[in-house]
């Protein structure tokens, strides 16, 4: 079963590649401390549809390009106050 996380999009500024920010809480082994730690991840966007500030989930798969490993399933929520594409 592929992996699945979730996390919000960074960066749009290449075609049909999103990079996406995932972020979760870890506690520290000595010293008890709650901190956070993100990473990102480039993802494969086929359509071009999720746009910077969207929160979606990502999933592995097979390499599409050196860095490309994960594709976007779907778009949980749309960023506030973001354009619609009005269509002519």
């Amino acid at each position: 079963m592929a992996k699945r996380m979730i996390g919000t999009v960074v960066s749009d500024i290449q075609d049909k590649t999103i990079v996406v920010k995932t972020e979760r809480r870890v506690t520290h082994p000595i010293y008890r401390k709650q901190y956070t730690v993100s990473k990102k991840y480039q993802a494969h966007d086929d359509k071009n549809e999720a746009k910077v500030g969207d929160k979606v989930s990502i999933s592995e798969i097979k390499p599409v390009s050196k860095t490309k490993t994960w594709k976007l399933d779907e778009i949980i929520e749309r960023k506030e106050g973001a354009a619609e594409e009005v269509v002519a």
